[in-house]
């Protein structure tokens, strides 16, 4: 069949939008990236390098600013993982059944119940820190790991609840009403049905939710400040009274962001799958 001039035309416009968005995209993960390729830049630097206007692009790399990082770092670390993953576990461990009860056996106001849940979230934590403070003081959880996992668990359960609740109701009723013939408890539609379905979902609910524990610092700083301070406050240390020390910080950002880009890499097609699955569509 022979093409005419319209269809000609038509298909040069879809070439030339096709390329524009590629390029358009390629454009915005350069933006997205430069940050992070100027933090690793600078993490090789020397001090008066980091510093330097105009930048340096030529360098001698060297390793000084790990070696003077890694001491703190490595308690930071420690305090992170646990903080990280041990809200994580609380946080399923109260938001799984909350989700799968306002999912399977929803009460009258079930919808009220996930806004009123969600709303927890709009408060600016600026205005919830003085009583929070006051309460951890009385409680004796400040600077302790207890204290920032509680925190984390709270700050984390509104999004447990809400898209586990969405992987939930995505899953076909008709496979419950078969359970309960077979004489299925609540419990085993639960653990039998709910939980194995929803696996892609907890995957990636658990991804988000360490990966915001991981790079919360407001709590982080106003919470801690030794025993429990987790590599957000660790960052903040390199700033001090005698200067700000860019290369050293900038190493310090990498040892941080590491992990969780190792992780999220790792994890990156069981992360699509959940979110695909019914979460954010």
């Amino acid at each position: 069949m022979t093409a005419t001039p319209f269809t000609r035309n038509v298909s040069d416009r879809h070439r030339v939008r096709n390329i524009l968005l590629t390029v358009l995209t390629y454009l915005l993960a350069a933006a997205f990236l430069f940050p992070l390729v100027w933090m690793f830049m600078a993490a090789f630097k020397t001090e008066a390098q980091a510093f330097a206007a105009p930048p340096v692009f030529s360098f001698m790399p060297i390793l000084d600013n790990f070696e003077r990082a890694l001491p703190g770092y490595l308690p930071a670390l420690k305090n992170s993982l646990i903080a990280a993953v041990g809200s994580t576990i609380l946080a399923f461990i109260l938001g799984l059944p909350a989700a799968f009860a306002l999912a399977v056996y929803p009460p009258r106001r079930a919808q009220g119940i996930l806004t009123w849940m969600l709303s927890t979230k709009f408060m600016p934590a600026v205005g919830v820190i003085v009583p929070l403070f006051l309460l951890f003081r009385n409680m004796q959880l400040l600077d302790t790991l207890p204290g920032l996992i509680l925190m984390y668990t709270t700050m984390n359960l509104p999004l447990v609840v809400w898209m586990m609740h969405s992987y939930m109701t995505e899953i076909p009723f008709a496979i419950y009403e078969a359970a309960k013939v077979d004489g299925a408890t609540v419990g085993q539609e639960f653990f039998r049905i709910a939980l194995p379905l929803s696996t892609p979902g907890m995957a990636a609910t658990a991804l988000l939710c360490l990966i915001f524990a991981w790079n919360e610092v407001f709590f982080a700083l106003n919470l801690t400040s030794s025993n429990a301070a987790p590599l957000s406050v660790f960052i903040g240390s390199f700033k001090t009274s005698m200067g700000l020390f860019w290369a050293q910080l900038s190493a310090a950002a990498v040892l941080t962001v590491l992990p969780v880009l190792i992780f999220g890499w790792v994890a990156q097609r069981q992360l699509v799958r959940g979110l695909s699955f019914g979460a954010v569509k």
